[in-house]
């Protein structure tokens, strides 16, 4: 496997070593079975947005038993703060900018994904996997890029985000339900029942499986703006319209795990829940002066700084849970950094599918997830479009970039903002408040030079002359 200029492999010994110290588990996955794989990927869904990363009012019971069977991240993040280019990275284990993905796709968008990257779909397909996918797609809406055609057997879903219609976008196109490659008659979408919708034909799917291992690709619509819940679960949460929303995501992941173990595939099967990016509460006026969103139907970031579309923390971390029983030991709390690039990695290792032949930017996290072992990443880039902004190390995170505010729409910027230079210790201040670069210059110029060779290796540009 290619390893890039910002990924290093652990070290074996170290791996060993704090493996002494870890739960045991079974050195290898049996290669007789492969796991199952289901990978729930929440739309704008903030790090604080469950009650087990500390939300007062929502409760998500599902979500938090599923962490405490198995590993909560806590500093997991996302290779993209917004939609197109995080699910890009998620599907070819690649950084946007290198795979031609930096920004959005719109409902008017032509092409999608390259068809020269293979999707995980299509590696796991190749290796005897069934495969489907249910939620929102969001990497290309015309012919030759629908999930069906880029290596998933079935997919029902919305084609890219749920607000790109009138009133919120201008274009004339539809909102469609697609089956396969098909629209349906439904006009307009039913929104309210979209979550229900795709967890029932994921459950289909799961109990069409028999023997066969299985990937789902569960990329929800919800909470993307405008925010929807069925009528079960309208007005059921203290936590408001989107506690309704967030609380019927955990009724839906509860769902799969029931079915998964009434299957008797528990022990065979990997479930994975993150977002996509954080929580959309900086929207543009576009969305907020239009019913029925409203400014407070976005989600939370918890104690973090930034939200979706910046480069602070808030932007690109977001909560991840692992489960796998008798393989993934459980009541774990991880705070190595890893990203969704790595489940790329670690869900190919698993399978016994190889990397492709461009190689890619995630590492396998199996080590870290099961071990005890450190983050396989020197180094996490934070970008914006094409922008290289930030680039954090185990301890130091520095930002190189315009102001990112917390509730001002990135799609506001004039392109005449003042650059900023800020430095932050994310060990004791991980909620970025205190810029200390006047009292580190040493650490300054060493992630300066990081930045800059980073940004070379993928193609990125920066805010700053090097």
């Amino acid at each position: 496997m290619e390893k890039r200029l910002i990924g290093t492999t652990a070290v074996l010994a170290s791996v060993a070593a704090l493996a002494a110290c870890a739960p045991e588990v079974p050195e290898t996955v049996s290669a007789a079975r492969p796991p199952n794989i289901i990978l729930i990927f929440a739309d704008d869904l903030g790090y604080g947005d469950l009650s087990g990363f500390g939300h007062p009012t929502i409760h998500t019971p599902r979500l938090d038993r599923m962490a405490h069977e198995g590993a909560k991240l806590t500093a997991f993040y996302t290779a993209a703060p917004v939609c197109t280019p995080s699910r890009a990275a998620l599907m070819t284990g690649r950084w946007p900018v290198r795979v031609g993905l930096p920004g959005n796709l719109g409902p008017d968008s032509e092409g999608g994904l390259s068809l020269e990257e293979r999707t995980l779909a299509d590696a796991l397909r190749a290796e005897g996997y069934r495969t489907a996918a249910f939620g929102k797609w969001h990497l290309g809406s015309t012919p030759g890029f629908f999930p069906t055609e880029r290596g998933f057997d079935r997919y029902v879903g919305l084609p890219y985000s749920n607000d790109m219609m009138p009133p919120w976008v201008d274009t004339a196109r539809p909102l469609h339900l697609y089956r396969d490659t098909t629209p349906t008659e439904e006009q307009p979408v039913d929104q309210t029942t979209l979550t229900r919708r795709y967890t029932e034909e994921a459950v289909r799917f799961i109990q069409e499986s028999g023997d066969e291992p299985f990937f789902i690709y569960l990329p929800h619509s919800m909470p993307h703006l405008p925010v929807y819940a069925s009528e079960a679960f309208q007005g059921r949460s203290r936590g408001g319209r989107y506690g309704d929303v967030i609380e019927e995501l955990d009724w839906s992941v509860g769902r799969l795990l029931d079915v998964v173990a009434e299957q008797g595939l528990d022990e065979d099967t990997l479930v994975i829940f993150t977002s996509d990016n954080g929580p959309w509460r900086n929207m543009p006026p576009r969305m907020y002066e239009t019913v029925p969103v409203e400014r407070w139907h976005a989600g939370t970031t918890g104690p973090l700084r930034g939200a979706k579309g910046t480069t602070h923390e808030g932007g690109a971390r977001v909560p991840a849970v692992v489960r796998w029983p008798g393989r993934v030991p459980a009541e774990q709390v991880i705070g190595e950094i890893a990203t969704t690039m790595d489940l790329h990695a670690t869900i190919l290792e698993l399978a016994g599918a190889d990397p492709p032949e461009v190689g890619l930017d995630g590492e396998d996290l199996w080590a870290v997830l099961t071990a005890g072992a450190p983050s396989p990443h020197r180094y996490f880039p934070y970008f914006w479009i094409r922008q290289l902004e930030a680039v954090r190390d185990a301890t130091w995170k520095l930002r190189i970039a315009p102001p990112a505010d917390d509730w001002i729409s990135q799609e506001l910027r004039t392109g005449d903002e003042p650059v900023e230079l800020e430095l932050f210790n994310l060990r004791d201040d991980p909620y970025e408040q205190f810029d200390v670069a006047a009292e580190h210059p040493e650490v300054v110029d060493r992630l300066r030079v990081q930045m800059v060779a980073i940004a070379d290796d993928i193609g990125a540009t920066l805010a700053f002359t090097p």
